[in-house]
Order: structure tokens, then sequence, then C-alpha cells
């Protein structure tokens, strides 16, 4: 174990605040499985908290083992995982699994292990490298929309194609960090332009599609369509039901009930995962609440300053591609539970239950501390003295 911890690189305050989000998971999942056991008949919550505690610790296996690869690497590997992720997210697609007649195709079982495995969650993951990866490549040369067509925006749109009939939320989320990683990368805003345009057009083609021949192929646009228009007409819906149980859950925590004293979990549909955030207000209060924000802008910060130190291009737009989405997920998990935003289904990073977003959210972290070991590295090499600006950074 010792050595373990003496091969432990990166930036150390990103390993911090992943400890401190897992640590404190442990919280709120707890109460929500009490919940849980009651609902199903084991009325043990060990069984609950011994899975979350198992996902994490392989999460941060992953992390630990991800942040040794020098991350060179994984511009290669960002290649050959393209096309393997592209099988794995026809496959989930082809299990036809739908609830309600909607399609609810998002998770394959892993054999042997039987365990579910969610194909979009490390989809996005590689995605965002191959594009750091394409950005790094064409860095400060002249190239035309036409060259970009084939080996950035093709495989682009087949994995939102794939991804998009089941689910949504996590299509929108990956176009919109796509384009802002490119955008951050330099590649012209003209073409971005054309590229968004062509997005919305496909969107609306299929939704039109869909809703003209609903019986071709499982979908979820009636379940999208109602979900905004819930949003913005206040009807009394299912996903209604949630956000008001949610707001009652937040409201309460004025006066915080305490650990594991939420009375929300009993009535809220997915305390442990979606709306885990609402939970955690009504037992921690304002405090929880800030504590968490502080935590995720922590993060950004941090995010921020790896990218701006990495010794490369592709280094710089790597830590922005995996990390960006970390914080932004962050986000829209906590908008929805203040009715922000319409129910979207994300959970909250490192602390919602749920083993894939543990698991893909600790690979991406573990990719950022593998560019920021690699500083670490030359500044060791060259005898390098910090700036006194770079100690301050560092201890904020």
């Amino acid at each position: 174990m010792q050595s373990v911890f003496q091969n432990i690189k990166g930036d150390r305050l990103i390993w911090a605040i992943a400890t401190l989000l897992a640590i404190f998971s442990f919280l709120p999942v707890f109460s929500a499985a009490s919940n849980l056991a009651y609902t199903g008949g084991s009325g043990s919550t060990f069984p609950y908290l011994f899975k979350h505690g198992m996902h994490l610790f392989l999460g941060f296996a992953i992390m630990y083992a991800v942040h040794r690869i020098p991350y060179r690497y994984f511009r290669g590997l960002s290649m050959v995982m393209i096309p393997i992720v592209i099988v794995l997210l026809i496959v989930t697609v082809l299990q036809g699994t739908t609830i309600d007649g909607a399609n609810a195709s998002r998770w394959i079982n892993i054999p042997i292990v039987n365990m579910s495995f969610q194909t979009s969650a490390l989809a996005s993951v590689v995605l965002m490298v191959y594009v750091a990866r394409y950005l790094s490549k064409i860095k400060d040369k002249e190239i035309s929309f036409k060259e970009t067509i084939l080996p950035l925006w093709m495989p682009v749109f087949i994995i939102l194609a794939l991804i998009l009939p089941a689910n949504f939320s996590t299509t929108a989320i990956i176009f919109a960090m796509v384009i802002l990683l490119t955008f951050l990368g330099g590649y012209p805003i003209k073409y971005l332009l054309v590229i968004i345009g062509s997005g919305i057009i496909a969107l609306v083609f299929f939704v039109l599609v869909a809703k003209s021949f609903p019986n071709v192929m499982p979908n979820r646009v009636d379940t999208w369509i109602s979900r905004i228009e819930n949003f913005t007409n206040g009807e009394d819906t299912e996903e209604d039901y949630q956000i008001e149980n949610a707001k009652i859950a937040i409201a309460t925590g004025i006066s915080p009930q305490g650990p594991g004293k939420s009375k929300q979990k009993h009535i809220l549909p997915q305390s442990s995962s979606d709306f885990i955030f609402a939970i955690i207000i009504e037992e921690y209060g304002l405090f929880g609440g800030l504590f968490l924000l502080v935590m995720y802008s922590w993060l950004l910060f941090r995010l921020v300053i790896v990218s701006q130190k990495s010794d490369t291009i592709f280094g710089k737009l790597l830590v922005l591609g995996v990390g960006l989405p970390i914080v932004f997920q962050a986000l829209i998990n906590m908008a929805v539970a203040v009715e922000l935003f319409p129910v979207t289904g994300q959970t909250l990073p490192l602390i919602s239950s749920g083993g894939t977003s543990i698991w893909m959210t600790c690979m991406a972290i573990g990719i950022i501390l593998s560019v920021s070991a690699k500083r670490e590295e030359i500044k060791a090499q060259e005898g390098q003295e910090d700036n006194p600006l770079d100690i301050l950074s560092e201890t904020i």
C-alpha cells in the first residue's frame, strides 16, 4: 500500500477534490439506501453501501491505473477505441430494450461478472480524447471544411446518432462539449456554425421521422417533447412530480434535517442518483449545497491550471476535453433539482450511485492527472524553480 501512495503522481489538489467528493457521497447514498432497503424488502442498507463502495474502489483503481499511463499514448488509443466504441453502441442499440414502448437501450451486460455498463459514458470520454487529438494535429494549419468532415465530424455524428434514440440529454451534452472544445482548439467559427446548423437539422429530421413512423424504431421523442413542454407550461406529469418533491426537499433544507433524516427520500424517485442533490440540501442545508458548488468550482479552476501548464497543445485540449464535461454535468444535475433545467437523467459526478458514471468520471480524472504528472516530471528533470505565482495557484 505504501508503494501505491509513493507512485501517486499528478495534481494533488485534484486527487483531494475527487477523494473528498467520494467520501462525502457515502452520506447521501446511505440516506437514500435506507429507503431502497425498506421498499426493496431486504431491510438492510449494507448491500447498497457495499455496492457503492465497490464502485468507488474500482473507480479509483481505474483513476490510479490511467494516471500512470503517459498521456501521449492516449492519442493512439483514441484511434483504436473509436471503432470499438461504435461497435459497442451498435450492440447496445440492437438490443431493442424498451420501457413503455420507448427506447431504453443504454446498457449492455458484461458477461461473467454480470454487471451492466452504459456504453454512451465510455463513448463520451473516448470521443473527447479523439477530438482533442485531431485539433492538436491541425493547430495553426490552414484547413478547409471539407478536409475535416471525414476525420473529425464523421465519427462525432456516427456516435451521436447511435446514442440519440435512447438518450437525448447525453447526446446534447456530448455535442455541446465537442463544439466547445473545437472552439477552444481554434477551429474556424464559420465552420462551427455550419456544424451546429447541420446538427439542428439532423435532430429535427430525426424527430419528424420518429413521429411519422413510430413503429419503425422505438424512440423517446415523445418523452423529450413532453419534458420540454411541461417545463415551459407547468403541466402535472411524472417529471413535475419529481421536480416538485425535489423543490420541497430543498425548501426543507432551510432547517437542515441532519444526516439520514430526509423525508423526501421516501417519495422522491431516483433519490440516490438523479435527484441526490435535493436530498443533500434537505439533510445538510445550504452548507451541503455550497460544499458541492465549491468542490466542482475548485475542480474547474484546477482543470484550467493543469491545461495552461501542459507542455503540448494535445495536453491542453485533452484536459479541457475530458474535464469540462464533469463540471458541466454537475451543474446540469443541480439545475434540474431547482427547476432551472428540464429533467435530463444526468447523475452528480462522484456523488450519485451508479457504476458506469463513477468509473468514467474516474477515468477522465485519471487522464487529467496523467497530463499534470508529465508536467511534474519535466520540472523535476529541469530542476526548475517555481514562480511565486505558480506556488500561490497550487495552494488555491
